[in-house]
């Protein structure tokens, strides 16, 4: 363990992981630092930006101005309805080097290998490639070979990524988008498999919760549907307003 070393865990969910961003910029205004961040889906892709130097800010402006499902392309097959080449071209216009090494801060990526069944991190090498497989929803994106691997959502498996990263950090702060709140009964197809997922990730994520000194997690995005991305600005602000009412700076000194 290193004793200066600290650590940010950042959630999947779909659309709610935008108030990652609001979390992030509440952290930064009270001068909280991190060297390592571990990620699962739109956790990735927002610590892969933040670790490339990009604010929470100008990382919201990037998310709201992409209409990324509106660009996405069918895929029509048996394995998945869409494809992630919008997801892609996004990261390859902010990440153009595609590189874990040439970021500024340490990033693992992780996403769920379908044929082993178990969690791959990825840390090292081409960081693109990582970031669409941990993002694949299965069953909605095409899954992404990498190497004769299939890959998928790492939330399937580990929506918490803390256990990569622990012991390398004296502090870790989670950042969890799922909380689970009662809810009508589900009506439709969609609402049905979403609130499936959101219960099996909560339960892979439980281990992931006591490795985490810090875990911030906003109640109020249980009302919000994860696939809600029109509603990125208003979920970053629940994300801010959460953090600086329910912590203070002194809650993160030790990692100071």
């Amino acid at each position: 363990m290193n004793e200066h070393s600290n650590g940010l865990v950042l959630s999947g969910g779909g659309a709610r992981g935008f108030a990652h961003l609001g979390v992030l910029k509440a952290l930064d205004e009270w001068g909280i630092k991190f060297q390592h961040i571990s990620g699962t889906s739109v956790g990735a892709i927002v610590g892969a930006l933040y670790a490339n130097g990009m604010s929470p800010d100008a990382i919201l402006d990037v998310i709201s101005q992409t209409r990324i499902f509106r660009s996405m392309r069918p895929a029509w097959t048996l394995r998945g309805l869409l494809r992630l080449d919008a997801v892609h071209a996004l990261l390859e216009k902010h990440i153009p080097h595609n590189s874990f090494s040439a970021l500024t801060l340490n990033l693992t990526v992780a996403a769920t290998d379908l044929q082993a069944g178990r969690t791959t991190y990825f840390n090292s090498g081409a960081l693109i490639p990582a970031l669409l497989a941990s993002s694949c929803v299965p069953g909605m994106f095409n899954p992404i070979e990498l190497n004769g691997t299939s890959y998928v959502d790492g939330g399937i498996m580990d929506n918490l990524p803390a256990f990569p990263i622990r012991k390398q950090c004296s502090f870790v702060v989670g950042v969890h988008c799922n909380p689970i709140i009662p809810v009508k009964q589900a009506t439709n197809f969609r609402s049905v498999i979403e609130r499936t997922l959101l219960l099996a990730i909560n339960g892979n994520s439980n281990g992931s919760r006591s490795l985490c000194d810090v875990l911030i997690e906003p109640q109020a995005l249980g009302t919000i549907s994860t696939f809600q991305l029109a509603r990125a600005r208003e979920l970053a602000s629940i994300g801010y307003e959460y953090t600086k009412a329910n912590f203070t700076p002194e809650d993160f000194k030790t990692q100071q």
